[in-house]
């Protein structure tokens, strides 16, 4: 069965504009801990965590160079059109933050986030 694919950002990098400092990608954290709250919803999508520094080629590979934002979800060849908020080529993917929850919500049946 197709499986929605998940791409975060792996939490504790270095950005070399900011010397001595490190960080964590403040969406990707918020994602990382839906995916803690539930528990099932992970063993549902493929979820890869990819180092901060560009180029990032799984990205490149499936979304096209100039898409390798995190986080973003490659939906699998079932979903609905309607949850695409980018494509390239045949793949359809979602690069807001919102969008992902919407469409976790939507397609995994997970509660939706509280307004």
């Amino acid at each position: 069965m197709p499986r929605d694919h998940l791409f975060l950002l792996a939490p504790d990098f270095v950005d070399p504009a900011y010397p001595g400092r490190r960080f964590y990608c403040w969406h990707c954290a918020l994602i990382e801990g839906v995916l803690a709250g539930f528990p099932a919803l992970a063993g549902r999508l493929d979820v890869t965590r990819l180092p901060w520094p560009r180029p990032r080629q799984a990205l490149i590979d499936r979304v096209g160079e100039a898409h390798q934002s995190l986080p973003l979800l490659v939906l699998a060849a079932d979903a609905p059109d309607c949850l695409a908020t980018r494509r390239h080529g045949a793949v359809r993917f979602i690069a807001d933050m919102d969008a992902i929850l919407r469409a976790l919500h939507e397609r995994h049946g997970i509660p939706e986030p509280h307004p």
